[in-house]
């Protein structure tokens, strides 16, 4: 089953994303690993000397949601920043259910395919429950995490009965929308930026949005993480429960520091914690 509304969108999608990929701002390798749920495409990038640092993006995104952070994470880490499969990057189209143990399997076998036995995660939004699933069941095999509006943890809010009146408003509309999720729009924004825009856009005319709710992860399920943890909420995000995601990871987990950007939106924009977590606690 494919998750595009159609083929022509599925290669504009796709022959989009291959721009990003082609302009990365540090020579990088495309990896394609087979797992028993079909194959996955990841970026790899970094000395391989480095310790390794996996990337896992959010929903209705692939591996360019990266771009940003690449240069200055590849100085430290071996980066495989990974396209989830399920989701508009060059992996398999198949999306496994959420409330099993679907989604560790197929990690076990995109890090055997790897190489890897163990590493570090960085996750965002459906990325970060991704790896506090994965970290609640293979705990040996993660050393740190560090997540951006994990999901999982606080409740998802309604936001879709707000978004869909104003989908239904056309351009201003869907503008409106992209603001009560990511914040407001840059008034002079770069030309990366605007093709983030335009393909943010592309993703959202041609791909299926996920409709099910994440799972929420029980107390002793945070409770079985042991790698250090650092998680940033966000104050203005209109899809979690910021509060909650803050509250139950600070009583459940062992090792957390929790940050909340009161201004920030599901977007958060101001990741400098990350790669300061990332080395601190490479010790």
């Amino acid at each position: 089953m494919t998750i595009y509304k159609s083929a022509e969108g599925e290669q504009a999608v796709q022959e989009y994303y291959q721009t990003f990929i082609n302009h990365w701002p540090v020579p990088c390798q495309q990896l394609k690993l087979d797992t028993r749920f079909g194959e996955t495409h990841v970026l790899t990038c970094g000395d391989k000397t480095l310790p390794p640092l996996l990337l896992m993006h959010g929903a209705m995104a692939n591996a360019s949601a990266w771009f940003f952070d690449i240069e200055a994470w590849s100085k430290h880490f071996r980066i495989y920043a990974i396209d989830m499969i399920g989701e508009p990057g060059l992996s398999a189209q198949k999306r496994l259910p959420l409330d099993s143990d679907a989604y560790t399997l197929w990690l076990d076998d995109v890090m055997q395919e790897a190489g890897l036995a163990s590493a570090a995660v960085v996750g965002e939004s459906l990325g970060g429950w991704l790896a506090l699933d994965y970290a609640s069941r293979r705990p040996e095999r993660i050393t740190k995490l560090a997540l951006l509006v994990p999901g999982g943890v606080g409740p998802q809010r309604k936001f879709l009965f707000k978004a869909l009146p104003l989908m239904l408003l056309g351009r201003w509309g869907k503008r409106k929308v992209r603001e009560m999720i990511f914040g407001p729009e840059e008034k002079d924004p770069s030309p990366t930026i605007l093709k983030f825009r335009e393909f943010f856009g592309l993703i959202t005319q041609h791909v299926k949005p996920r409709m099910e709710k994440l799972p929420i992860f029980s107390d002793t399920t945070l409770q079985n993480i042991r790698a250090p943890m650092l998680a940033i909420v966000a104050g203005k995000d209109v899809l979690l429960d910021s509060k909650a995601t803050q509250a139950r990871l600070e009583a459940n987990v062992a090792d957390v520091r929790v940050i909340c950007q009161p201004e920030a939106r599901h977007l958060i924009r101001e990741r400098g914690e990350i790669l300061e977590f990332l080395l601190k606690s490479s010790g």
